[in-house]
């Protein structure tokens, strides 16, 4: 049977699906793997988190840096593959989406429970007391010479809500997307290359607890050999097209 029926099927008998997405869904809206090369990884040494606590020129290039990453998907609008993972979910198919990615585009193409691992690069905040900002307040600030910008409030250091090299994971996020991948009965791994630890760890619990577990990527990944079914292929596409075979057909679904 064709790969894209197959997953049309599975999703057709999910309820407690989870889709759990990395950087290749968001590359097909045009934002770059920061890992590929030529990616903001290849270009720029990343900020340690420690650094960035301890050190002003640290910060002053963890700025430089973001205001660069920014720009990538400021203006970036949800493809295919989103909306169809937010339309899923309308339909009880998949419970919440898992995603390492911090652009926001789940949310932007109507996904309602988005668990965040990395954080999001939409919101700047305090370190200390939390006070938030919005990026372009905050680019605004650095290019006007403000080149490592502090808390109004406190005096603390501001920095994206994303997850820096060296720091913790968000608890809260990883044990709700630990729990979900517990109770899924289809998980999708979609656009990851699923050797980021300790995210890259979730399908492999899903599969362990009983999940069906699929993978849609564009290229192998250390999980494929233990998957129920494995799209080496574009996921917008393919997404759209499971959709549409999906049976019964949308426009009976409750």
């Amino acid at each position: 049977m064709n790969a894209v029926h197959s997953l049309a099927d599975l999703l057709s008998a999910a309820q407690a699906g989870v889709a759990f997405t990395g950087a290749g869904i968001s590359t097909e809206s045009g934002i770059p793997d920061f890992r590929s090369p030529g990616g903001v990884w290849a270009r720029h040494r990343p900020v340690q988190y420690d650094e960035f606590v301890a050190s002003r020129e640290a910060r002053v290039r963890f700025w430089q840096q973001r205001i660069e990453v920014y720009r990538d998907f400021a203006n970036a609008s949800p493809n295919d593959g989103h909306k169809a993972i937010a339309r899923l979910e309308q339909l009880g198919k998949i419970a919440a989406v898992v995603t390492q990615n911090i652009d926001g585009l789940h949310q932007l193409a109507g996904s309602r429970r988005v668990i965040e691992l990395h954080g999001t690069a939409r919101i700047v905040a305090c370190i200390d007391c939390g006070k938030e900002w919005t990026p372009e307040e905050i680019h605004a600030r650095v290019q006007a010479g403000d080149e490592a910008p502090d808390c109004d409030a406190c005096g603390a250091p501001l920095k994206s809500k994303t997850i820096s090299f060296g720091q913790a994971m968000p608890e809260d996020a990883m044990r709700e997307a630990t729990e979900l991948s517990k109770q899924a009965d289809l998980y999708l791994a979609i656009g990851s290359s699923l050797v980021v630890e300790p995210a890259a760890s979730l399908p492999r619990l899903a599969k362990q607890y009983g999940a069906a577990l699929v993978i849609i990527n564009k290229t192998e990944t250390p999980l494929d050999e233990i998957a129920d079914l494995v799209i080496h292929d574009s996921i917008g596409p393919t997404l759209r097209t499971a959709l549409e075979r999906m049976n019964p057909p949308l426009h009976e679904q409750p």
